[in-house]
């Protein structure tokens, strides 16, 4: 598995929750999941009457604070925290845990604050085999769409034939697919295909403006069916050669969100 650093100051067209998708459509999985393993504690939404745990800490360090003025303590301003960089990773096979949750085809996304990108690239004939890995971004520097051209596939070469094939966990945002269909049309030897578990903000118009645009310039996007979460997992997950068990609803969850691209592309 490989690293790769990506500065702060990346410019962002969107944020962690931007990966939620929308929670007013009518969906057949509409109740929300249980708070599961990967679910950060401070994402959790405070009931009406209750404070959040962000919200108790801070009024203790305010009233800690207010209690140390009037003794006449001086107390001490906590020093800035200092974020870590942003990453892009790559590597060949994703953590079977990570697959389950970050590619689950429901409604409420949750904690899924990330894209995992699996690619094949097929160089043609007289080419060097085939291309294999997937990228996992942190959705606050590059995304993986992004990062595929400038990491994985930064030239091409125009002899060959690029048959690009990505298994994605969440479809582009607006300002990828906006890339991606220049990058097509630049690169008339590359043919790109994108398969994905569930459709990212769907509802908005410009969503649905870079998908059309995306078509346009020559990439196919389909959701991904139950064979496609094999395929998947057989190919890009750390199974130990378990087989592969689809959660509930995974075929229901598909034709929902097939119906929906279909209706986008008309």
């Amino acid at each position: 598995m490989t690293i790769l650093t990506v500065s702060n100051s990346s410019p962002r067209v969107s944020t962690m929750a931007d990966r939620k998708s929308s929670t007013g459509s009518r969906f057949s999985a509409r109740r929300k999941e249980r708070a599961e393993p990967e679910v950060k504690k401070d994402e959790k939404t405070p009931k009406a009457g209750e404070k959040s745990e962000v919200s108790e800490t801070e009024e203790t360090q305010e009233n800690g604070a207010t209690a140390a003025a009037s003794n006449g303590e001086n107390a001490e301003k906590p020093e800035p925290m200092e974020l870590p960089p942003f990453e892009i990773i790559t590597g060949n096979r994703i953590d079977p845990f990570f697959f389950k949750f970050q590619f689950k085809n429901v409604e409420y996304s949750s904690g899924r604050n990330k894209t995992f990108l699996c690619y094949l690239v097929d160089l043609g004939p007289g080419a060097d085999g085939l291309l294999r890995g997937y990228i996992e971004d942190e959705h606050a520097g590059a995304h993986a769409e992004d990062a595929f051209f400038q990491q994985i596939l930064p030239d091409c070469d125009p002899a060959l034939k690029y048959n690009i094939t990505w298994y994605m966990s969440s479809s582009p945002c607006a300002a990828c697919a906006a890339k991606l269909a220049e990058i097509l049309k630049s690169r008339k030897n590359v043919r790109l295909s994108i398969f994905s578990a569930r459709l990212f903000e769907w509802e908005e118009p410009e969503i649905q403006a870079g998908l059309n645009a995306l078509v346009a310039a020559g990439c196919k996007l389909r959701m991904m069916k139950p064979l496609d979460f094999n395929y998947t997992w057989d190919t890009f997950v750390e199974n130990d050669d378990q087989p592969f068990t689809p959660w509930e609803d995974c075929q229901e969850n598909y034709e929902y969100y097939q119906e929906k691209l279909a209706d986008i592309l008309l």
